[in-house]
């Protein structure tokens, strides 16, 4: 890559200008407006074919060139998943000119010559854990990645300070995608964007998908809708509005049985 390119502030400073001047990328308005968001915590709830991934892409790629050694994880439920968010990134890569010199390359990862790498896992955490001093963390399909991944993730941004994104559509009202998107933690900047926020679904398509996908999951995919659990016997929001503080604990602050553990064994045997 040019030094005369490195040395852009704007291109080095705004990952939306980076797309449009240097890769020819032009993003819709909601995406131009995430690639300048300056947010450690960001998570996308996105309808299906929004170009979530594109955003993931174009965030992996421009740390790795403008913040030398640098480590970006891009984290999905399978390794073909995380992969392809990659081969995107590479994609990328490859279309500026002279393209930027790459030190090591390969299926899943690589390195370039300012030292930044960026790496490709599936949602493993024993293939995680081992990373450290990230600088940015990319969490695909978020809301089917195990929460055992996510918990291990966060402690890796601890000393470098670096940043999370977490996208997806949604999968029934569990999980940590669903717990973030539904806390008010303001920690975290909330993005949605539904498929009528995305010129290039139409109408006709959408009505179609109605009727082949059923309520629910037409709600799910398209309008960023968390739905009941798939096989949940009683609807959520059923069980929410059963739940009231004001009927007061049966047993008040008492336990069950108090005791040694003498006291106890002697009970269960007489």
């Amino acid at each position: 890559m040019s030094q005369t390119l490195l040395n852009d502030i704007k291109v080095a400073t705004d990952a939306a200008v980076f797309a449009e001047e240097v890769l020819g990328i032009v993003p819709d308005e909601w995406q131009r407006k995430v690639l300048q968001y300056q947010h450690k915590r960001l998570i996308l709830n996105c309808a299906r074919q929004s170009g979530k991934s594109l955003i993931a892409s174009l965030k992996a790629l421009h740390v790795a060139l403008f913040v030398p050694d640098s480590l970006v994880l891009i984290l999905a439920p399978s390794i073909r998943q995380s992969s392809e968010t990659f081969r995107n990134v590479t994609s990328m890569s490859a279309k500026i000119s002279p393209p930027p010199r790459k030190m090591e390359d390969n299926r899943l990862s690589v390195t370039y010559a300012n030292g930044s790498r960026i790496v490709s896992l599936p949602a493993k955490e024993e293939r995680v854990r081992g990373y450290s001093g990230v600088d940015l963390i990319i969490e695909d399909e978020s809301s089917r990645v195990p929460d055992s991944l996510y918990f291990s993730c966060r402690p890796m941004l601890a000393v470098s300070k670096g940043s999370l994104i977490l996208l997806s559509t949604p999968f029934g009202r569990r999980g940590h995608f669903f717990d973030i998107w539904s806390g008010d933690s303001p920690e975290w900047e909330k993005v949605s964007v539904t498929a009528d926020d995305i010129d290039r679904i139409d109408e006709d398509f959408l009505k179609e998908e109605l009727d082949n996908l059923g309520k629910l999951w037409y709600l799910q995919e398209y309008y960023c809708q968390f739905v009941a659990t798939t096989g949940q016997v009683i609807a959520q929001d059923l069980i929410e509005r059963a739940l009231t503080d004001d009927i007061p604990a049966f047993l008040g602050d008492d336990e069950y049985y108090s005791g040694g553990d003498e006291e106890w064994d002697s009970t269960i045997l007489a």
